[in-house]
């Protein structure tokens, strides 16, 4: 019998020594290193830590409450009120009100709001719309629709940088973004103490510093996937979480439809997969997830230049211009497709991004707004300068606004990549979001005292 109790004392004891050296630890600084602007619109890493939207999504991609508690659609959704959270502050201390949010959301958007207005009502912020809007739960979680303090920047804080969120802006200084942990946040303190952000840093040099542990997180780009496996780097995984899109002018020669049509048809996305992006990701001819719909089989992802010829029907259209959003591997994309153009009949010049001409054709990659078919669909053709209010939100409805919108050919879908990160030895509990984006806020560090 004693040594039944004898072990039994044992096993509670190895328990309990266990749950506390798996139980999160408060303090410590997370190191990250990307390759991109921790500020950029709308999903600098930055910008979600330390501003909050009205709503937010989950990490399954459902809505809900983050600034507000609560909203009610009135007028078969052309008039929202969003009643706001009580008691919660901006990092400065000021007071998070209806007049400081409409003030925000009027500086991000003005004139070109998906909203015709919004204003403050007491302790409400209400939204009116011409048209209805079913989705603004669901937009307003976007990271574009952000809540920062307006007219609040100083010599030493940047524009659009004092908000809500867990963490707040502290210093940039030698190229490292800092931010500390906000104490008074109304989501409840985070574990880590300090997170620093190292921008511009190439993906080799972010492994390199992985490795040596000067750095704690590092990206992994969709086609350097494999060789990080290769490499026994700790790897997190999103599912499909970004859209790689050729999006078309419709002005000039590419007003004619049949030409766009052609252009739809010539591009080989089979070699995208299989020689750019090493065979990750999803091809597709649809612009939301197989996962997200169930429908994208229906839209052909075959290519078939017999049938782009024909559409082309002998025109020859003037030199058109390829612009690449994105690095190194988004301007090996853009060639490739311009060789596959070229097959077709179009001459195409690759130009970089950010050139002052005028760009007939632009590959980017959206980032997919929600895990919900409708909003997400609506997101998506936002992002494409497409703004077309989804107000059906059955399968056949949305697959209607989507057959209608691609039957255009002012937007291509090729393929939906995910997103990747490798992870240090030390840190804990990082989970990815339905948008592949890490969530940081629920991540802590072994050696954290």
């Amino acid at each position: 019998m004693f040594r039944r109790i004898a072990i039994s004392c044992l096993l509670v004891l190895m328990a309990l020594h266990a749950a506390a050296h798996t139980r999160p630890h408060y303090g410590g600084t997370l190191r990250i290193e990307i390759e991109g602007d921790p500020w950029q619109r709308p999903d600098g890493l930055a910008r979600r830590l330390v501003l909050d939207g009205l709503t937010a999504m989950s990490a399954d991609g459902s809505v809900q409450p983050a600034l507000a508690v609560d909203w009610k659609p009135e007028n078969d959704d052309h008039r929202w009120q969003f009643r706001l959270r009580a008691g919660v502050h901006f990092h400065d201390g000021t007071a998070l009100n209806a007049s400081n949010v409409v003030a925000a959301l009027t500086a991000i958007c003005g004139a070109g709001c998906p909203w015709t207005s919004v204003r403050a009502v007491g302790s409400s912020v209400v939204f009116l719309s011409d048209a209805p809007l079913p989705n603004l739960p669901q937009l307003l979680a976007e990271d574009a629709f952000r809540i920062a303090l307006s007219g609040a920047e100083t010599s030493t804080t940047p524009a659009g940088s004092i908000g809500t969120g867990p963490f707040q802006f502290a210093s940039f200084s030698n190229g490292v973004l800092t931010l500390v942990a906000n104490e008074n946040c109304w989501q409840g303190r985070a574990f880590l103490d300090v997170v620093e952000i190292h921008p511009h840093r190439s993906i080799r040099d972010q492994w390199l510093d992985l490795s040596v542990g000067r750095a704690d997180l590092a990206e992994v780009p969709a086609e350097q996937l494999r060789q990080a496996h290769e490499q026994r780097l700790n790897v997190v995984v999103s599912a499909p979480a970004s859209l790689l899109a050729l999006t078309v002018s419709d002005s000039g020669a590419l007003a004619n439809p049949n030409l766009r049509a052609a252009i739809a048809l010539a591009v080989d996305r089979s070699a995208l997969s299989n020689v750019i992006f090493q065979k990750q990701g999803e091809i597709t001819a649809s612009l939301l997830p197989a996962e997200v719909t169930g429908y994208s089989f229906l839209f052909s992802t075959e290519r078939d230049l017999n049938r782009a010829h024909e559409l082309r029907g002998g025109v020859s259209p003037p030199t058109l211009t390829l612009v690449a959003d994105g690095g190194p591997v988004m301007q090996l994309a853009a060639q490739r497709i311009a060789l596959n153009l070229h097959d077709a009949g179009f001459n195409v010049q690759v130009a970089n991004a950010g050139a002052p001409q005028h760009a007939d054709l632009t590959l980017r990659r959206i980032t997919l707004g929600s895990s919900e078919p409708g909003p997400a669909l609506e997101s998506m053709l936002r992002a494409t300068g497409l703004a077309v209010p989804v107000l059906e939100q059955t399968p056949a409805g949305l697959y209607k606004v989507e057959r209608q919108i691609l039957d255009t050919h002012m937007v291509i879908p090729l393929l939906y990549l995910p997103h990747a990160y490798a992870v240090g030895g030390r840190v804990r509990d990082l989970r990815l979001g339905f948008d592949g984006t890490p969530r940081l806020d629920v991540v802590s560090l072994e050696d954290a005292p």
